[in-house]
């Protein structure tokens, strides 16, 4: 069935294709090789939008030494060096993605990264600063201190009153970036691989001992970006940031443009997205417009944990309980007596989501009108690498050495490999993917490449699911992931009418040495705002079975049970009520798996019957709180309703 089922999607979306008209359906702003590939009703591109590497100082700290070239090799299928080397800088580990991405972008740390530079080039005016002699010396020590200046947003007294000896300095670093980019982008009619410009907005907020994350990912739409990244440390705010990208780059005459990308909120204690400017004042109706113009997307999986919802004592979505750090800040991973637990209000995407409707009703802009992406955030340069089976770490931070029987988890147990961000486009261009991230055509993975659709609509009908132009009918009778679902002219207010919504899931077909998890569940999250101005949410399961009985055998990780190769559901809200505001979104589940550490601890043999006969490396494989399988999943991008549109 499973076969039968994507070859006449197949042949659906090839006919479709061939009686499309040449006229893209979005602004071309490049000169290019048209795509053998091209899809009317669109395909799932997979891709990482956060990649660090040793242009990153907190990366270089790490021992990272491979560039932005080597991420977007990576990123195509080709081995790459990761730490640790030997005595003398001999390579002992290499890395090798699982399947080629579609597309990526690095997104090095604008902040330090003219300091950086200064700090390794003999005979540049500071190299023989203090803080550079430190940074040379004490490599660690005295990053730390350097970083933590720059989440002051303060510079190093070496790079003058005014910053330009930094500023000026990081252009060297921005100019590779970008000749990695286009040396790495296909614009032959293949369209294999597409790489965009980008970076890191670093930005901190310091309250009392703990470090709110503010972190967001600048991706450029083409090759016409701003002279200098502007960093933190430049644009201090977020609506500088964004003000700063509509006046040098939107509206600067030329064919530059941008999104931007919130990380992380999940460690932000909740000042990621508020009511307020950061001066205090109420958001305004342009103030969240703005807002809503750059940041169409926010990332809802990555190396440091997942932000789509909390989990705690009184949460009734179990399905929240999903890679939630332990800790609420940074703060409290480096400094064990900081550590507090994360809160309900951290930031967490789904109560953002249901904060937008009520400041849209107050403001007549949601400010919080985002779809979801996944990234790795990894800083070895592994672009794309989530893989749970051989995980090598994204951050250096654990016990592995460089010797070949080197024990311990190679990388923090609370972290993981992260996820992916899937588009949907006509084909595999730059202009065409960034119009996905424009009008949020897009969902995120922990990882797997699960593929899902999911469009809104009054009219679907109940069968859709059997045919085989249910894509076609998706777009011509509604609306897909990320876009709002408007009244329909013949309903009436209170008439009892309520929307359909499709949503279709194929699993991962994995690779020959690692099949795809078959599928257990798919559900759909609804978020309401209420007459009252309350908010509301409910989960619905609308396919597959949560009691299917699948189960992992932990001894060899091997998944028992059987699930479901795809999953079909046509479903329509029971408690519907026109005049509130609502949005929809979905979530699919795979039956469970082995999480990143029980691949590590069993192959090196770990017997936690007997902790006395353990290194204190391996000890680490037997901490109760550290989970032993995953439930790895995909969550779509909102359908927004408001009956006032």
């Amino acid at each position: 069935m499973f076969d039968s089922k994507i070859k006449k999607l197949y042949m659906a979306l090839t006919i479709a294709s061939a009686s499309f008209a040449t006229a893209a359906p979005y602004e071309v702003t490049e000169e290019r090789a048209p795509c053998v590939a091209y899809s009317a009703q669109r395909t799932a591109h997979f891709g990482d939008l956060h990649i660090h590497t040793a242009l990153s100082l907190d990366a270089a700290m790490q021992d990272t030494i491979t560039t932005p070239h080597d991420a977007y090799l990576y990123a195509q299928g080709k081995t790459i060096s990761i730490p640790p080397y030997g005595e003398n800088g001999e390579v002992i580990q290499t890395a090798t993605i699982d399947r080629p991405l579609d597309f990526a972008a690095v997104t090095d740390h604008a902040n330090l990264l003219g300091e950086q530079r200064i700090c390794s080039t003999p005979g540049a005016e500071g190299y023989w600063s203090m803080a550079c002699i430190g940074l040379r010396v004490f490599p660690h020590l005295a990053g730390v201190y350097i970083l933590h200046s720059a989440s002051n947003a303060e510079r190093l007294g070496f790079c003058g009153d005014d910053g330009d000896l930094c500023r000026n300095a990081s252009r060297g670093p921005w100019l590779e970036n970008q000749q990695a980019a286009e040396h790495a982008y296909d614009r032959s009619s293949d369209c294999e691989f597409t790489s965009f410009v980008g970076y890191e907005w670093t930005a901190a907020n310091m309250d009392g001992s703990a470090i709110a994350n503010l972190h967001r990912n600048v991706i450029f739409k083409n090759a016409e970006v701003p002279d200098i990244p502007e960093s933190f440390i430049d644009k201090s705010t977020a609506p500088a940031l964004w003000r700063h990208l509509q006046d040098d780059c939107s509206e600067a005459g030329g064919n530059c443009d941008a999104v931007v990308i919130p990380h992380n909120s999940n460690i932000s204690l909740g000042l990621m997205f508020q009511d307020v400017m950061p001066d205090g004042q109420a958001i305004t109706a342009e103030d969240a417009q703005l807002r809503q113009r750059y940041e169409t997307l926010v990332e809802l999986i990555q190396h440091k944990g997942a932000s789509e919802c909390y989990f705690g004592p009184n949460t009734t979505d179990e399905l929240c309980d999903f890679e939630q750090l332990p800790w609420n800040s940074f703060s409290g991973n480096s400094v064990e007596f900081l550590a507090k637990p994360i809160q309900p209000d951290a930031g967490f995407a789904r109560e953002v989501l249901k904060d937008g409707l009520a400041l849209e009703q107050r403001l007549g802009v949601n400010p919080f009108k985002f779809g979801f992406v996944g990234s790795t955030d990894t800083h070895r340069s592994l672009a794309g690498g989530v893989a749970e089976r051989d995980f090598p770490g994204h951050g250096g931070a654990g016990n592995a050495g460089a010797e070949a029987d080197a024990q311990g988890l190679p990388d923090e147990w609370e972290f993981n490999p992260g996820g992916l961000s899937v588009l949907y486009a006509e084909e595999n261009t730059r202009d065409s993917l960034f119009a996905a991230m424009q009008r949020r055509e897009a969902y995120a993975t922990s990882g797997p490449r699960i593929n899902v659709r999911f469009f809104g609509g009054w009219d679907f009908p109940a069968d859709m699911c059997q045919l085989t132009d249910f894509v076609s009918r998706g777009y011509e009778q509604g609306v897909p992931m990320g876009s709002d679902l408007k009244m329909g002219a013949d309903l009436r207010i209170n008439s009892g009418d309520a929307p359909r919504f499709l949503v279709s899931a194929l699993k991962d077909p994995g690779t020959i040495d690692a099949p795809g998890v078959d599928l257990q569940r798919v559900q759909i999250i609804k978020g309401w705002l209420d007459a009252k101005g309350q908010t509301h949410e409910q989960v619905f399961d609308v396919a597959g079975n949560a009691n299917n009985g699948a189960w992992v055998d932990l001894a060899s990780c091997e998944t028992q049970g059987v699930g479901a190769k795809d999953l079909c559901a046509v479903w329509q809200d029971p408690e519907f009520d026109s005049q509130q505001k609502a949005f929809y979104y979905s979530r699919v589940l795979e039956n469970p798996s082995c999480r990143w550490n029980s691949y590590v601890c069993n192959a090196q043999k770990v017997n936690c019957s007997n902790p006395d006969a353990l290194s204190p490396e391996q000890a680490q494989c037997c901490q109760p709180e550290m989970k032993k399988t995953i439930q790895e999943r995909a969550w779509t991008s909102p359908i927004w309703y408001d009956a006032q549109q």
